[in-house]
């Protein structure tokens, strides 16, 4: 689905993406970790063609994506921050993003799965940030893209909703699609994910099963299998 190969990315001096491959599997969920500044959040928006690499290609399905748009209408996107406009209602804010996409959505499966029926005519500055993020689950996963993104999903969530999530994403998964997953929730990460790629430095320094993981570091803690890479490279 995502095939990345010699990724390279600079801000000024500082090297962000330094050589970076990366090839996902056809379906299955994909964590993608590492300690602040290892580059997770410039991969990503690479992906998205929202950063521009100075060397590197990247395909999406088949297709680069340098110098072309027309693959993201196959990416849904959820980011860690969605600063939505707070004049807006959610309904209208569905609506606006329902009528920006021009595809068909599953918005109203989604408002019951989250029990958003009630917040429908308030408007976005007058919500908490969980309810806030159960809007931008519903903006992402509504249109039933092959290929998902997800940046911190888990902010703000109560514990019923976190189960609520976790199931829709087994069931995207379920239906042969590609999810990323960036998230600090360690215990999300090890029960939901297929492959871990753990990025230090701008390179991918793990890149295999949890069970992988925990036998290459000699932990039977996934949580303390990711502190011994991050003690072992002084990160």
């Amino acid at each position: 689905m995502v095939n990345i190969t010699n990724l390279h990315k600079k801000f000024g001096p500082l090297v962000v993406l330094n050589g970076l491959n990366l090839k996902t599997p056809e379906s299955g969920i994909i964590a993608v970790l590492g300690p602040n500044g290892s580059g997770k959040t410039t991969l990503i928006k690479s992906i998205l063609g929202m950063v521009v690499p100075q060397k590197g290609e990247i395909e999406v399905n088949g297709e680069r994506v340098k110098k072309h748009w027309n693959y993201r209408k196959n990416i849904d996107y959820l980011p860690q921050i969605a600063n939505f406009p707070g004049n807006l209602k959610v309904q209208e804010l569905i609506d606006m993003i329902k009528d920006l996409r021009g595809k068909e959505a599953r918005d109203q499966e989604l408002i019951d799965l989250f029990k958003l029926e009630p917040f429908l005519e308030k408007k976005l500055s007058n919500l908490s940030g969980g309810s806030k993020q159960k809007v931008n689950l519903v903006l992402c996963f509504m249109f039933d893209s092959p290929l998902i993104i997800l940046d911190e999903p888990t902010s703000g969530l109560d514990p019923v909703s976190l189960i609520r999530l976790r199931k829709l994403i087994q069931r995207e998964k379920e239906k042969g699609k590609t999810i990323l997953i960036t998230s600090h929730i360690m215990n999300f990460v090890e029960d939901i994910s297929d492959r871990i790629v753990f990025l230090l430095e701008g390179q991918i320094y793990f890149n295999g099963t949890v069970e992988e993981l925990k036998t290459s570091t000699g932990e039977k803690d996934f949580e303390h299998a990711i502190a011994n890479i991050l003690t072992e490279n002084h990160a």
